[in-house]
């Protein structure tokens, strides 16, 4: 949205031509500018109206790493409209279509993605996965390790794909306590310690710590290791 709002806005400056008037290409750029302000501001507060419903409905869904509004809203109408398919989490992973689909052949011994279930479940589970290949140094370091087993990235996100099925089950069909960490701030600035040193020490981008005090990211490792770290310091 913000990417068209650029294009808008640069053409309502310089797309008015010699002889145009007001209601000439610089206006009509100006009123299509307005109007996707207009879309912009009407998505974020429909974004923040989704965030707060699903935040009520399952906070452990919502505070998983890499679920998003969208996402957990997804997650939580699939698992709505398919009770009988949450009886155990391998029915959850068949719904979403992560279920490892045997492709072996000779002497190769493999499973491939399915093609099967809720597609925009799946979907979800695969936005989850890239989420954390990109960001959470534990998926990081585990992709590094089977891509050192030779595995493909396909089979990698399969594998990825089954492992966050399987938490999300367990998110949606369990009531999950979520840490709290409104003390981290607070005793960070006690310490007269910066975003910046922080993130240093724990070789991250500032703003993952900044995420973490505000609980818009959830990592109950590091927010253990971070709280005792603060404590001590």
């Amino acid at each position: 949205m913000t990417g068209v709002l650029r294009v808008v806005l640069a053409v309502s400056a310089g797309g008015r031509q010699p002889g145009q008037g007001r209601q000439g290409g610089g206006h009509v750029g100006h009123v299509l500018a307005r109007r996707v302000q207009e879309l912009a501001t009407e998505h974020e507060t429909l974004t923040k109206l989704l965030d707060e419903q699903v935040t009520d409905h399952d906070p452990g869904l919502r505070a998983a790493f890499g679920v998003g509004p969208d996402t957990a809203a997804q997650l939580l109408v699939t698992a709505g409209g398919n009770g009988d398919r949450m009886r155990t989490e391998a029915s959850f992973a068949a719904l979403c279509g992560v279920a490892p689909v045997p492709a072996s052949s000779g002497k190769t011994d493999r499973h491939r993605l399915s093609r099967g279930g809720d597609r925009d479940a799946n979907a979800a589970l695969y936005r989850i996965a890239l989420v954390r290949m990109s960001s959470d140094t534990r998926t990081r370091e585990h992709v590094a390790r089977q891509t050192a087993a030779s595995r493909t990235k396909k089979e990698i996100i399969r594998l990825l794909e089954r492992a966050i099925a399987r938490e999300m089950f367990r998110y949606l069909t369990t009531t999950v306590t979520i840490p709290d960490v409104a003390d981290l701030r607070p005793l960070r600035q006690a310490k007269n310690i910066t975003l910046t040193a922080a993130a240093q020490h724990f070789r991250v981008r500032p703003t993952t710590i900044s995420r973490l005090e505000r609980g818009l990211t959830r990592d109950d490792d590091l927010a253990h290791a971070y709280r005792d770290w603060i404590q001590t310091a």
